[in-house]
């Protein structure tokens, strides 16, 4: 169970495309949690990983030298 409270603008918008859809504003939350899930999780795991290469923890490897490892190499 969530509960927020939303500026009045947000809710009035979100239970005008309710009414006009005959969904749930609970319906169109979860939705739009959903759409956005997935990639803050993916900035979150970034900065995670940016930190520990800043820490030196993690090394990279540029384009020339991964196909170098490879054999893809011209």
């Amino acid at each position: 169970m969530l509960a927020l409270r939303l500026p009045a603008d947000i809710e009035e918008r979100l239970e005008a495309l309710a009414k006009a859809t005959g969904r749930t504003k609970s319906y169109y939350a979860r939705e739009a949690i959903l759409e956005h899930l997935e990639d803050l999780e993916d900035i979150y795991l970034a900065e995670q990983t940016l930190e520990q290469v800043r820490r030196g923890e993690m090394t990279t490897h540029n384009l020339d030298e991964v196909e170098r490892s490879l054999g893809l190499a011209d």
